[in-house]
């Protein structure tokens, strides 16, 4: 081959970071390195890649088509080396969980609990997020296996279960009583509780309608303990809120027209020849939970 890696990736570097001088400083190379780099590249492969616009080092067309094609090569060879360290590793030593606060907890401790008597060494680093917490988590390295309401675009995912919200409050809250059934427009004059996205990037909320007086808060606990306590209402998951049903300290908000809300949870991973014999086994088992999850009624 004409080319090395080493010179495609000091030629993307220098694209990703504006110029020679700020990718020297990125990737820890000299800024003499880098230019004999592009230049040995350019010079093999007989086409200009890079030209100078003002103070702004930017590809030539040529090197636009050839700077997707390297990305692209890049990350294969990243992943590569991913593969090779699973396997001259063998088993893994820990397991990088991220979940969504919604996804029923019964099924993923269950999953975990399988794990861990198969691999009795296995540590296990689970964070909880909210939204599009978990595919951010994934997306950095954070995480090999992410479980969220939303599909990773850069990777692999599957639908693992579907979870049903529905409008709740305390039996004390004013909501409870009306005479009549209620509207969406009723539910604007009171507060609703509403959860954060967790991912760092985000500003969405979770479910908001619209209300005039609204509570966001950071984890789903912290809004299914305010709506207990009649400081609001919100929509929750049925099946996470099931014990507060039965005992009757949350009472489902008798609207006109249903309202329930379904979310669909996605296991996403980068790659599937890249994840451990333990990370292969949690997926495994939580596909086997997932199954036998009953839906979620509303009595």
């Amino acid at each position: 081959m004409k080319a090395t890696l080493e010179q495609w990736r000091m030629f993307k570097a220098v694209l990703d970071y504006g110029g020679f001088n700020q990718a020297a400083q990125a990737v820890h190379k000299s800024q003499s390195s880098i230019h004999h780099a592009v230049q040995k590249l350019e010079h093999s492969l007989g086409v200009s890649l890079l030209e100078v616009h003002g103070r702004k080092t930017v590809a030539t067309p040529a090197g636009e088509l050839l700077l997707k094609r390297a990305a692209y090569l890049l990350h294969e060879a990243a992943k590569l080396e991913e593969v090779a360290g699973t396997l001259g590793a063998g088993v893994e030593t820990s397991l990088h969980v991220a979940v969504d606060e919604a996804f029923p907890q019964s099924t993923l401790y269950q999953a975990l609990e399988q794990v861990s008597a198969e691999f009795p060494l296995l540590r296990v680093e689970l964070r909880e997020t909210i939204l599009t917490g978990a595919n951010e988590l994934l997306e950095a390295g954070d995480a090999v296996i992410g479980i969220s309401p939303l599909p990773f675009m850069d990777g692999l995912n599957e639908e693992i279960c579907q979870e049903t919200f529905i409008p709740v409050a305390a039996p004390e809250h004013p909501l409870h009583c009306a005479t009549e059934s209620l509207t969406l427009e009723d539910l604007k004059s009171h507060r609703q509780l509403v959860v954060r996205d967790s991912a760092a990037n985000a500003s969405s909320d979770s479910g908001w309608l619209g209300a005039e007086q609204r509570w966001t808060v950071g984890h789903l606990h912290s809004s299914i303990k305010l709506v207990c306590q009649g400081l609001g209402f919100a929509w929750l998951p049925e099946r996470e809120i099931r014990p507060h049903l039965n005992s009757g300290a949350l009472i489902r908000l008798p609207l006109q027209v249903s309202q329930d809300r379904s979310l669909k949870f996605y296991l996403n991973y980068r790659d599937a020849d890249s994840l451990g014999p333990a990370a292969r086994s949690f997926i495994g088992n939580l596909r086997l939970q997932s199954m036998t999850l009953p839906t979620t009624t509303d009595n």
